[in-house]
């Protein structure tokens, strides 16, 4: 949380992953050419990109309109060098509690997402809801051994959220993934352990054993994972 804090308070501009992964922007509505111009000249389309990755830094804030605004003002006054219309120091602290605050209120309204999709995924036939709140459904039976947490395994998978958005897919890339069981997220350690060589699986891993109130990026916090995982093979030590 404090790292994401921290590039958020920041407004750090060296994200160009993310933005490289951005479809081109579509051509401007009447409606949008009539409020603002769109970017023409080179400079313009870059500095305009400057803003869309600004903005995303500025998206765990879910800012209200009027909050947007004052945030496109102090934006406006640094970049022309006026001098703030709030004390500095101050407003820095703030804007941490902030993001905490808003942040934290996020990962509950996941979480609440989350529980009711595994409450409904646990009524599935064979589903199996273990103490630490993994929902765990065979899909296709296998024949070899288990892994034990300290084996390394090689599996295909592909995760997504309760929504269906795909954050991940060993399958999508063509690459089955390997790795040390006791090196991942506490869901798989637990479930794949549960699995036989061959063996299909669903998981549904709440947050608190996924990748809690943080998030990862494609991941907000407090998000339940829903993965499909195939274990192919267990490394040979």
């Amino acid at each position: 949380m404090q790292k994401k804090s921290r590039v958020v308070a920041m407004l750090l501009l060296a994200v160009p992953v993310a933005c490289a992964k951005q479809s081109p922007a579509p051509s401007p509505s009447p409606a949008q050419q009539a409020g603002a111009a769109a970017p023409g000249t080179e400079d313009e389309k870059t500095a305009y990109a400057a803003g869309v990755m600004l903005g995303n830094n500025l998206k765990p804030l879910s800012l209200k309109p009027s909050e947007l605004e004052a945030a496109k003002r102090g934006l406006q006054d640094a970049a022309t060098g006026k001098t703030p219309a709030v004390d500095m120091p101050t407003y820095q602290g703030k804007l941490q509690a902030m993001i905490q605050a808003r942040a934290a209120a996020g990962s509950q309204g996941e979480k609440d997402k989350g529980k009711a999709f595994a409450e409904s995924a646990a009524k599935d036939q064979g589903a199996v809801t273990t103490p630490s709140g993994l929902v765990f459904r065979s899909m296709q039976p296998g024949k070899g051994a288990s892994p034990k947490p300290t084996d390394v395994v090689r599996v295909h998978y592909r995760g997504t959220l309760v929504d269906g958005t795909e954050f991940d897919s060993s399958i999508a890339r063509g690459q089955p993934a390997e790795f040390a069981l006791n090196g991942v997220i506490p869901c798989w350690t637990e479930a794949v352990q549960k699995m036989k060589v061959g063996e299909k699986a669903r998981l549904v891993c709440p947050s608190s054993i996924a990748y809690g109130d943080q998030g990862r990026p494609g991941i907000p916090g407090g998000a339940t994972l829903v993965f499909e995982v195939e274990l192919l093979d267990i490394a040979k030590k």
